[in-house]
């Protein structure tokens, strides 16, 4: 068995498969990250009071706060462009059949612009770099550019390719681009806006307790948005309830849902905490963003199924 799997091995290596579908998921994967990430940062700036509502202590705290936003948003952008970048090469590769070393413009050029996936692929660059040049331009001067506008392209960079995935070859095409639209948006501000909150608002208490309710809402807001796109999404892609326990896709759906409502459960019990005046960021939050992660693995998992 050694000997066999060492030749497989080989075999694979010299026809450098193996190494496009490794460098496939890492770059689907670092997207994902990268691009909540920046959708987080650019969310928490909508979510931030004014400078007038707080004491003084705390507007120190809250000019910290939006600078620190603003500098970790240029690395992350950039990441974000050169992981979709990568992504393209990789995915062109896997199309043609060959190594990443071996391809030419022309085949970058007829997957970029023939195929539905390389033309959302092709708006994501776009999306990431508009991300980025605003960024740098808030590091300058954050009031000469809205943070709305990254956010708008962060939420778009991260649509698209979920919507010219799957979506586009689903039975019902237009009801599965806006149910997977939806879905992908919602989750995108749930799990970079909590992530925004927990590592540069937590330790802030001022901050916090402005912050922390504005969040809730809208975390309930994407909660209701997922699971109602969630139900529609699977009812799309499996036709009947048999096949929830009876496929594979089926039973990544289970597991998702069994994430989902262990979410709502701690979303629940931070909102009732927060309502009897005590704050659950930094016990609750962390479990909370750990099973987010599951959720996103479960997620990509999906995405990748047929």
């Amino acid at each position: 068995p050694a000997a066999v799997l060492a030749s497989v091995l080989s075999g694979a290596l010299a026809g450098s498969t193996l190494p496009v579908v490794v460098g496939t998921s890492v770059t689907r994967s670092g997207m994902d990250v990268v691009g909540v990430a920046c959708v987080g940062l650019t969310l928490l700036g909508t979510l931030l009071p004014q400078p007038r509502a707080l004491p003084g202590a705390a507007v120190r705290d809250l000019s910290r706060v939006r600078s620190a936003a603003d500098r970790w948003l240029v690395p992350l952008a950039g990441a974000w462009l050169v992981l979709v970048i990568l992504g393209i090469m990789f995915r062109v590769a896997s199309a043609f059949g060959r190594p990443v070393s071996q391809l030419n413009s022309a085949e970058l050029v007829e997957w970029s612009t023939d195929l539905a996936a390389g033309r959302g692929m092709l708006l994501t660059v776009g999306c990431a770099a508009v991300v980025l040049v605003c960024g740098v331009i808030r590091l300058h001067d954050p009031d000469r550019i809205e943070v709305r506008i990254p956010m708008v392209a962060a939420l778009l960079g991260m649509i698209t390719p979920a919507v010219t995935g799957h979506a586009g070859s689903a039975p019902d095409h237009q009801l599965a681009i806006i149910t997977v639209g939806a879905h992908v948006g919602a989750a995108a501000l749930w799990v970079g806006g909590l992530a925004a909150v927990l590592v540069l608002v937590a330790r802030h208490r001022a901050l916090l307790e402005v912050v922390l309710p504005r969040f809730s809402r809208l975390a309930t807001g994407c909660l209701i948005a997922i699971t109602l796109t969630g139900v529609v999404t699977a009812q799309i892609r499996l036709q009947s309830w048999d096949a929830l326990v009876t496929t594979g896709y089926g039973w990544l759906v289970l597991a998702k849902t069994v994430c989902l409502v262990g979410l709502a459960c701690l979303g629940g019990l931070a909102r009732r905490r927060l309502a009897a005046g005590r704050t659950p960021v930094l016990r609750w939050a962390g479990f909370e963003t750990a099973l987010m992660a599951a959720t996103l693995g479960i997620a990509a998992a999906l995405s990748q199924s047929a």
